[in-house]
């Protein structure tokens, strides 16, 4: 188990993580959160392609899988050490157990929870998602989830369910549910 209830100097940094499942809204959230709180904007996935200058498309069919993973965690190592983020996290993002410690000892972790049938409504027509690329993709994504649901919530301060509601909604609620968090934090020491 991590330390994830010892406050770490660096969770007071302000920043924020997203964690969920593709599909989850963690880039449209991430903007607006960040626009609201005066915060600055990262997408993991966006830093590995600006970095590479390929596509993640492009680093799966090179790299595949691990490959993609390593340079995953080797930027969310970078970006934790920045402050007043908030950070889009890739879905896989917690599969690496030094980026679910970086994550819980750099901010609060945010889970953006969303059903699979909801997931699957927002990503079955999208090319982008190399690991749904399959035969059956809808199966391909029930298994991450089963796989991945435990890591977020591990590794979460807050568990924010995304249902129905607009991106606008759910970052009101959400700024709500970060001020209720950072009293209790701030209260019990």
């Amino acid at each position: 188990m991590y330390p994830i209830n010892k406050i770490h100097p660096k969770r007071l940094s302000g920043n924020i993580f997203l964690v969920g499942m593709m599909g989850a809204g963690k880039t449209t959230v991430g903007k607006l959160l960040a626009q609201q709180l005066g915060k600055i904007f990262v997408d993991s996935d966006e830093e590995i392609q600006q970095r590479t200058g390929v596509t993640i498309p492009h680093i799966f069919d090179v790299e595949g899988e691990a490959g993609f993973r390593q340079r995953e965690a080797s930027i969310i190592q970078d970006l934790v050490l920045l402050d007043n983020i908030v950070l889009a996290t890739g879905g896989g993002t917690v599969l690496n157990e030094n980026s679910r410690v970086a994550l819980c000892c750099n901010g609060i972790v945010v889970y953006l929870k969303s059903t699979i049938h909801d997931l699957w409504q927002r990503t079955r027509h999208d090319r982008n998602r190399p690991l749904l690329q399959t035969a059956d993709p809808h199966a391909k994504l029930k298994n991450m989830y089963e796989q991945r649901d435990p890591l977020y919530a591990q590794v979460a301060n807050l568990v924010m369910p995304t249902g129905k509601q607009s991106a606008q909604s759910l970052v009101l609620h959400l700024q709500q549910e970060l001020n209720r968090f950072s009293k209790l934090s701030h209260n019990n020491h």
